[in-house]
């Protein structure tokens, strides 16, 4: 909403799609799979350059599987487990978030023209990419990190 309370919309073109890795949404075991970003034709391999000098990137994507009315905008319980505490949509990274965004890092294999080998990539074939970033050290978070047992027993298996 701008300042004066009217809904902005906002417009943004995928730069690409996920090539392989897995065809099904799946929870876990993200560690070992293997995809390629894919960069449409209006880009040349340039815009590229140079990314191949990073380990990791960040990728921005859509959830274009999660249909509009399974948004959530309030609390639940992460993956629908009642061991784990209700807490607010914006207080866990599920798919189903109110603009369906996903941001994920991963491990960098090679650039190769428009393609860009990943792995462990928590996106499946066909998803929209919305942005790639190269992961640089100084844009992760200062000082030490906290967070509840909950989130680190559900990330247990997730990569």
């Amino acid at each position: 909403m701008s300042e004066s309370g009217t809904p902005v919309e906002i417009v943004s073109d995928p730069v690409g799609r996920i090539v392989g890795g897995r065809a099904e949404v799946r929870d876990d075991e993200w560690g070992e799979v293997s995809a390629v970003i894919r960069l449409d034709e209006r880009f040349e391999p340039d815009a590229l350059a140079g990314l191949d000098s990073f380990s990791h990137v960040e990728v921005v994507y859509h959830f274009d599987r999660v249909p509009v009315e399974k948004v959530e905008t309030g609390a639940r319980h992460p993956r629908g487990n009642t061991d784990w505490p209700l807490v607010g949509i914006f207080a866990q990274r599920g798919k189903n978030r109110p603009n369906r965004l996903g941001v994920s890092r991963c491990r960098l294999l090679r650039v190769d023209g428009l393609d860009v080998h990943v792995q462990g990539l928590d996106a499946v074939d066909g998803t929209p990419v919305l942005d790639i970033k190269p992961y640089m050290a100084e844009f992760g978070p200062r000082g030490t990190t906290s967070q509840p047992e909950w989130a680190t027993e559900i990330m247990r298996e997730y990569y």
